[in-house]
């Protein structure tokens, strides 16, 4: 299960989708539904949010916003705790996330899933990499707010 805190828009095809698919699996993890997966470190910065089942719905709506922006249809209804309609704006679905509390991630933490991207993008979407973020710290998706950090403790990779 890979919950990626980089933006959205800097996976690629699989990755998106594949985010999607662990993302809606950590859902029902969070909200009891499933036996499996249940001690997953990806889990922990969810857990520890005051309210993990909106947060995990706003972590999939970015994903689900970005699937619609390149025209992919993921379906919202699987959200279970999506964020409020008034809250959504067609030209900045982050602004839904204005009520929402903000998670950490450490700087360090978002260099490594760059240069862990930047290995799956070179074997399966080498056509991406121009542009991609090398040195920088890449943007977090909009549900995460960067603190300076080394690489998070729940990372198993």
């Amino acid at each position: 299960m890979r919950l990626w805190s980089l933006h959205p828009a800097l996976l690629d095809r699989q990755g998106l989708i594949a985010c999607w698919r662990e993302s809606l699996l950590a859902q029902a993890v969070l909200l009891g539904r499933t036996r499996g997966y249940t001690r997953h470190p990806q889990l922990e910065r969810f857990r520890e949010h005051s309210e993990p089942g909106p947060a995990i719905g706003a972590y999939l709506a970015q994903l689900h916003a970005e699937a619609q922006r390149r025209g992919y249809r993921f379906d919202a209804a699987r959200i279970a705790h999506p964020p409020a309609p008034s809250e959504l704006m067609r030209d900045d679905p982050s602004a839904a996330l204005s009520a929402m509390p903000q998670m950490s991630v450490t700087s360090g933490q978002l260099a490594f899933e760059r240069d862990h991207l930047h290995t799956k993008l070179a074997q399966r979407s080498p056509h991406l990499l121009d542009g991609f973020p090398q040195d920088a710290v890449p943007a977090a998706h909009p549900l995460f707010r960067v603190v300076e950090g080394d690489v998070e403790p729940w990372e198993r990779a």
